[in-house]
């Protein structure tokens, strides 16, 4: 159990891998932090062919967002324009953004809608970056380490791991070695769309050439093709039922309009892994609790009408 709801849908195969890795050994390493100290990410390369999108004048860029906010839900274009009209690190953002705010007052009921839309998560990250966006690159490098890192990637691998008794260690997030990566410039990170190019250039000749190489690979499953597959009618009766409509959070004509847009294709795995998560564990921790209360509340009166002793006890 994760103890909350959480949206990273690789905490399955990690906690696969570390419940193989338990059967021989107690501790391993692990190299979560590299991505965020040296620019690993794909998403980083995305965002400086995306950078050239700043040169669009900015009215011309509200004009265009304003037309995609327009179209329908599932359209094809209407993300890709609502998205350029974006400055900076709200783009950068935006990007991995589930549900933007449109979507949240879509997805939301009214009064859950109003306590949600009254908080702005980006408000506080973008209040963490510098004002001057000269060097771009390691601003959202130090976003992903104060929130990404943090909040996802070490969470996951820790509780997954000790799930299965195995303890995760991070060496590359040793403070020497982060303190001195903050100080490599940005050109050393990211060079021609080449990740972690510093870093690599470290390890030719430790490491082998085609492990160096070879084409950065996710952590993920195949969700989408579980959703659409075996597990179709199990998301559909999750999410469409009576249990979770009861609780007046979501509205099930958006939840079952994802349904329909995810099963003719379109790539919505990972927004259906949230909204599962969530499900699962709102009756793991807010339906169970009040499921057993009830039923101590029902052998109480039972214990005290019934005039045999319960369960072979005598009564005191």
């Amino acid at each position: 159990d994760m103890d909350e709801p959480f949206g990273d849908s690789s905490a399955i195969p990690t906690y696969m891998v570390s419940k193989l890795a338990s059967q021989h050994v107690k501790v391993v390493l692990s190299g979560d932090g590299g991505d965020e100290l040296f620019a690993g990410y794909d998403r980083y390369c995305v965002e400086q062919r995306e950078r050239r999108y700043r040169y669009i004048p900015g009215v011309l860029r509200s004009l265009m967002g304003a037309v995609g906010g327009q179209l329908s839900e599932g359209t094809k274009g209407r993300n890709f324009l609502k998205h350029i009209a974006l400055d900076g690190p709200d783009r950068y953002l935006d990007a991995g953004t589930l549900f933007d705010r449109e979507s949240q007052q879509s997805l939301f009921q009214s009064p859950v809608c109003e306590q949600i839309l009254s908080l702005d998560p980006w408000q506080s990250m973008l209040q963490s970056l510098p004002a001057d966006d000269s060097d771009w690159l390691s601003s959202l490098q130090y976003l992903d380490i104060k929130n990404y890192l943090s909040l996802d990637i070490l969470t996951k691998v820790d509780r997954m791991s000790m799930a299965n008794s195995l303890e995760a260690r991070v060496p590359l997030l040793d403070h020497k070695l982060v303190e001195f990566a903050a100080t490599i410039p940005s050109e050393f990170r990211l060079r021609n769309g080449n990740t972690k190019h510093i870093f690599k250039r470290a390890m030719r000749g430790v490491l082998p050439d085609h492990i160096i190489d070879r084409p950065k690979q996710g952590f993920a499953i195949p969700l989408g093709e579980w959703f659409r597959g075996d597990l179709n009618s199990f998301v559909h009766d999750l999410l469409l039922s009576p249990t979770s409509q009861a609780r007046n959070i979501f509205n099930s004509g958006y939840i079952e309009n994802l349904l329909q847009l995810h099963s003719r294709g379109r790539s919505l795995d990972l927004q259906l892994w949230t909204l599962i998560s969530f499900e699962l564990w709102c009756r793991r921790f807010l339906d169970a609790p009040l499921l057993r209360i009830e039923g101590q509340s029902n052998i109480k009166r039972n214990w005290r009408t019934s005039p045999k002793p319960l369960g072979g006890m005598r009564a005191q």
